[in-house]
């Protein structure tokens, strides 16, 4: 039997069960006035001082879950330490309760993270696919914190493959993760300003796939609350497509019939190629086939279009075409106006008020980057705001850097790419110094392990 496997990011959330209550722990030498710290909006919150807030000590102290963030990061990826400082959890006012985290059953989860040492500076982070709140831990969160940086992430007000089932109507539980993020920017903001006595002199947001559209779309529409971003494979939500909803379905049809061989094999190639699943990237549609697309489109396709499977909830899972209400045979551009003015709720524009950085793998085969990436540069283009958005293009990365384990003479991890590029945006905003023009980057021919986890030079 086919099942989903556990490093999904663009749909999965773990549903791993923390204790009931966060740990106390001995007191770091600068956590004066911890009790009095307040989230602004908290419904509830709890707050500790940690002698370690990275991932080095979060593990053993209970102030996070490794369950968030598997299968997100290379296994070989190192762990930086000796950061201590405050950590706040808590969630804000929510009615729905997929989040199970600390016993809590409510969504709307946040963590975040007050080093001592700080550098001026705040991340605020989305969560990639539908975990929560500690999904970033390893792959952005423990960087940030070892860099000084105050961080500050959400769930993003709903979790795990049920998460269409929060709000009304069509578009209401994705619209609601733009809100969670733009609620939590202003909360965090005036937390450490609390907690250091003045205001974060930079506030920059970045996140993963789902994490990297909230980037994306905040800079967009919220852009007076941040200077500038780093978009990691982010997500491309647009009315007319494309969508997920305009590829995923090819994918759920044509590669059943490749994967069997025979006289409809090639066609059948030439179908997913069509598509924008990049020639190059079979070794990794067996695994894509088991792990992301029949889940991935039959949950968002029922957060946008629910009516296309009846009362089925979520269609039926890999159910071979022809049969009825099956999302193998799906076809967005012909449903009706209004599944296309749900999406339109949550759309990208390209109007960037900020500077913006993308890095997407070229062996994406989950949002394949020419249906995503590329297309967004574009759109950016035509807003008229290229001169504030660069997007890099890294040849040989896919959409899970846990698969660098597997294929480590295939692929490349996105993750030192992201960290290239935000040291880039942060040298943009510091001196004005502009990154290096949009390109692709080369996948270094001979590169030892080590170097593909610790090197990636945006300049050619």
């Amino acid at each position: 039997m086919r099942r989903v496997a556990a490093g999904a990011v663009l749909l999965l959330a773990f549903t791993a069960n923390p204790s009931d209550a966060l740990p106390q722990t001995g007191a770091p030498r600068d956590c004066d006035r911890v009790d009095h710290l307040r989230v602004p909006g908290a419904e509830h919150q709890q707050a500790a001082c940690l002698g370690e807030l990275t991932t080095a000590g979060t593990v053993a102290s209970g102030h996070t879950d490794p369950a968030d963030w598997a299968g997100l990061t290379p296994k070989d990826l190192s762990v930086p330490s000796g950061v201590p400082g405050i950590q706040i959890d808590g969630y804000f006012p929510d009615t729905s309760t997929t989040n199970t985290h600390h016993g809590w059953n409510h969504d709307a989860q946040f963590v975040i993270r007050l080093p001592d040492r700080w550098n001026g500076g705040l991340v605020v982070a989305g969560t990639p696919g539908n975990r929560a709140q500690y999904a970033n831990d390893r792959a952005i969160a423990d960087w940030a914190l070892a860099r000084g940086y105050a961080y500050a992430a959400t769930d993003k007000g709903n979790t795990g493959p049920g998460f269409h089932r929060d709000g009304r109507r069509p578009g209401d539980a994705v619209v609601e993760w733009n809100r969670r993020l733009t609620q939590l920017t202003r909360a965090a903001r005036g937390v450490v300003a609390q907690r250091y006595g003045r205001p974060a002199r930079r506030t920059l947001a970045t996140g993963i796939s789902n994490g990297g559209y909230l980037v994306r779309w905040q800079l967009e529409n919220h852009p007076e609350l941040y200077d500038g971003g780093v978009d990691w494979e982010g997500t491309l939500w647009t009315a007319e497509g494309p969508n997920p909803l305009t590829f995923l379905p090819t994918a759920l049809r044509a590669y059943p019939v490749y994967a069997a061989g025979g006289a409809g094999a090639s066609r059948a190639h030439r179908q997913l190629i069509a598509a924008g699943f990049p020639a190059g990237s079979e070794f990794l549609w067996a695994y894509h086939d088991r792990s992301y697309w029949d889940l991935t489109q039959r949950v968002y396709r029922e957060e946008f279009d629910p009516d296309f499977d009846g009362a089925t909830e979520a269609g039926t899972p890999y159910c071979t075409s022809g049969t009825p209400g099956c999302d193998a045979d799906y076809d967005y551009a012909n449903r009706p106006a209004r599944v296309h003015r749900a999406v339109e709720r949550v759309a990208l524009t390209g109007r960037i008020g900020k500077p913006l950085i993308t890095v997407q793998g070229t062996l994406d085969v989950l949002l394949p980057i020419s249906r995503d990436a590329d297309v967004y540069a574009r759109m950016v283009d035509d807003a008229g705001r290229g001169g504030m958005f660069r997007s890099y293009r890294v040849e040989g990365a896919t959409h899970t850097d846990a698969l660098y384990d597997t294929f480590p003479d295939r692929l490349r991890p996105l993750l030192p790419c992201h960290r290239s590029a935000f040291t880039a945006l942060e040298e943009w905003l510091g001196t004005g110094h502009r990154p290096p023009p949009s390109r692709t980057i080369p996948r270094p021919p001979g590169e030892d392990p080590v170097g593909l986890l610790t090197d990636c030079p945006l300049a050619g």
